[in-house]
Formats: C-alpha cells, structure tokens, sequence
C-alpha cells in the first residue's frame, strides 16, 4: 500500500471519529444523550441478529457496509430530527459532506463510500431497504429505553407511525415494528398519556 494512502485513510478516520460526538435526539437508559456513532453501532448489531429471519435475505456485509457510512455526513451536517419535516437544507449540507469525506480517501474507496452512501438514499436495493428499516427500528427502541421525560409531545403520535413503510417489505420486520408499537402503547399508558394522543 502506498504511504499517500495510508495517511489519507488515517486522516479520514480522524474525521470519522467525530461521529462519536454528534449527538442526536435521542436519549439513553443512563440520562445522557446518544451519538450518531452509538446508534450505527447498533443497528450493525441489528443486522447480524435479524438477518437470519428475512424472507429474501439481501447481502449481510454489504447491508453492514451501508450501515456504517450511512450517517457519516453527520461529522460535518449534524443530526436531524425526524419528526421535523423541513429537510431541503439537510439535503443540501449532506450532499456537500459526502463530497468532502470522498476526497479524504484514495479514489476507490472514496467513491466506494460516495457509493453506498447513495445507494442507502436512493433506497432501490434490498440492501438499503434493510439497513434504512433498521435505522427506523434502532431509534424506537432507544425511545422505549429513555426515560419518558425526554418525550416530547409532538413525538407521541409520530412514534406510531413512523418507520411502518420500511419495514412493510419483510413479514419479519413488520412483525418487529408491530412489536415495538405495542411497546410504546404500553410505555404511553404507563406515564398517564391522553388515549386520544395516540389513536
């Protein structure tokens, strides 16, 4: 390998640990915050657990690679909220950090990572169908692990509904996000929520 390339890799590296610090909406079981970086750890973990029950399995390693650069904009473009509509500017400022984090690496694995990257927002192959129900399911769980506090009203009705259209294409991961549903019933009825913000 030559060395240019050994650098620009660790130079992009350096740049990727700062998704470690990005933090996102969502909060963990301990109190504080959760980073980009911990919930793309975990929807890897997803993959490898749920993969096994798919009715048309897509390819593993190449879902986990998508996974792993599919919030990499983040270093430079921040998290978004989801039940935020507006995303016309986030589109613009993640458009412009994949660009950036491509010319950090050697130029096929820059363009490889450009690569999958797109191909996890153009949302065609089964691959990135997976990872983005996934990606969906991920934050429900962390929602049900937070405590309620940090649970905005305008989330109640949306952390319902959201994600149900990623996951329709595999009987499995319905079964999964139905599961989670029913999760949040519970978890709304616990903490006293008005029926009728959740109907």
């Amino acid at each position: 390998m030559p060395k240019t390339d050994l650098k620009q890799i660790l130079s992009f590296l350096h740049e990727a640990e700062k998704l470690k610090s990005v933090l996102r909406h969502s909060w963990l079981s301990s109190g504080r915050r959760e980073s980009t970086a911990e919930h793309t750890w975990r929807m890897a973990l997803m993959a490898m657990l749920v993969h096994p029950y798919l009715k048309r399995k897509p390819d593993l390693f190449k879902t986990l690679k998508i996974i792993l650069v599919h919030d990499l904009v983040e270093v430079y473009a921040g998290d978004s909220v989801a039940w935020k509509k507006d995303r016309s500017q986030k589109d613009n400022l993640e458009k412009q950090a994949i660009i950036k984090l491509e010319k950090l690496l050697p130029g096929k694995q820059g363009s490889g990572v450009r690569k999958l990257w797109q191909e996890y927002q153009t949302y065609k192959t089964r691959e990135a169908k997976f990872a983005k129900a996934l990606d969906r399911l991920e934050v429900k769980i962390q929602h049900q692990e937070c405590d309620f506090k940090f649970i905005k009203k305008s989330e109640i009705k949306f952390n319902l509904i959201h994600g149900l259209k990623n996951c329709e294409h595999d009987p499995f991961l319905r079964e999964f996000w139905q599961l989670l549903k029913q999760n949040y019933i519970k978890q709304y009825k616990a903490n006293k929520v008005d029926p009728k913000l959740y109907q």
